[in-house]
């Protein structure tokens, strides 16, 4: 992998129950579920924070099951996003950022921002909501992507206002709403969500080693020539860390096209023998010997009472 950027891919979330027959050994517990992914992918978008608040324990749980340089991304709380006034999201943004996420220490990835499908451009609610976030929390550095989904913000004055914040914008590879390729942040984070089912690696080889080439030309300050964008001003040429998510559309071929495009950067996952076993499968079937034993034992020592008696 060349270039000064860092280059991550990965899915989305860990327990998906289609990839116990396509991604996970049936060796692996489902309890050792994220410690096999995080091992195969570099990086996983956490779904699950944007339903509810986890706990400080849970982000320390996650920190401690994967690799020293292995990064998270958290979707942000619905409770911030689904709202008319993004401007007004203050209390609700502290409270998310404050659960917990400092324990990810180093493995704390961009947080995403997701609006809704009905949320239109309004510069002043979005500058206002630009403005709330933070650049750090408790020491920790912080970076933030915005992912717009409604068609009026495919305009010049969007990506120049969220550019002048430094905010990351979501390239999504859809149809379904809004995709292009300007550069808004420090870092390029892209969501590919047109996996197909029929597809072994859910896309085309030939696609899936063009997105591995995209991510090295981001990753050496370049950008690629063949992706829409929208401002008629570039943005700053500098080497930046990516981010490529094979995140919807079919979902179960997802594991496969994010290995396969680690796999064209020259990425190697650990030998299949080397992934987390089941703890002592044996020990069910023994268990369940031995009590069938203690009933067995049970019935014979009530038949001999029984016979005494008559």
């Amino acid at each position: 992998m060349s270039g000064q950027g860092r280059i991550r891919v990965g899915i989305g979330g860990w327990n998906y129950e289609a990839w116990r027959e396509t991604f996970y050994p049936a060796t692996v517990a489902q309890k050792r579920q994220l410690e096999y992914a995080s091992r195969h992918v570099t990086s996983i978008e956490v779904n699950g924070t944007f339903y509810r608040l986890q706990t400080p324990d849970t982000f320390a749980k996650w920190r401690d099951e994967t690799p020293d340089d292995f990064v998270f991304s958290l979707k942000a709380s619905r409770f911030i996003m689904n709202r008319r006034e993004l401007a007004t999201a203050g209390e609700a943004m502290e409270k998310f950022l404050k659960s917990g996420l400092v324990q990810l220490g180093p493995k704390l990835g961009p947080i995403l921002w997701q609006l809704t499908p009905f949320a239109q451009f309004n510069a002043g609610d979005l500058e206002g909501f630009l403005k709330l976030l933070p650049r750090e929390l408790s020491g920790l550095p912080l970076r933030h992507v915005l992912e717009v989904r409604h068609k009026s913000f495919e305009q010049e004055a969007s990506i120049d206002l969220i550019r002048r914040y430094n905010v990351a914008t979501v390239l999504a590879d859809t149809s379904k709403y809004p995709s292009f390729a300007d550069a808004t942040g420090d870092f390029i984070y892209a969501r590919l969500m047109s996996a197909e089912s029929s597809r072994p690696e859910g896309y085309e080889r030939k696609v899936l080693a063009r997105w591995a080439e995209r991510g090295a030309l981001w990753a050496d300050g370049k950008e690629p020539e063949d992706l829409p964008k929208i401002a008629k001003t570039p943005a700053a040429a500098k080497p930046r860390d990516v981010f490529l998510y094979v995140i919807n559309g079919a979902k179960e071929r997802a594991p496969a096209a994010a290995m396969k495009i680690l796999e064209h950067l020259g990425f190697e996952a650990p030998a299949e023998s080397a992934a987390p076993a089941a703890d002592e499968p044996e020990a069910a079937p023994k268990q369940a010997a031995s009590a069938s034993k203690k009933k067995a034992a049970v019935k014979r020592a009530s038949k001999k009472a029984t016979q005494k008696k008559s």
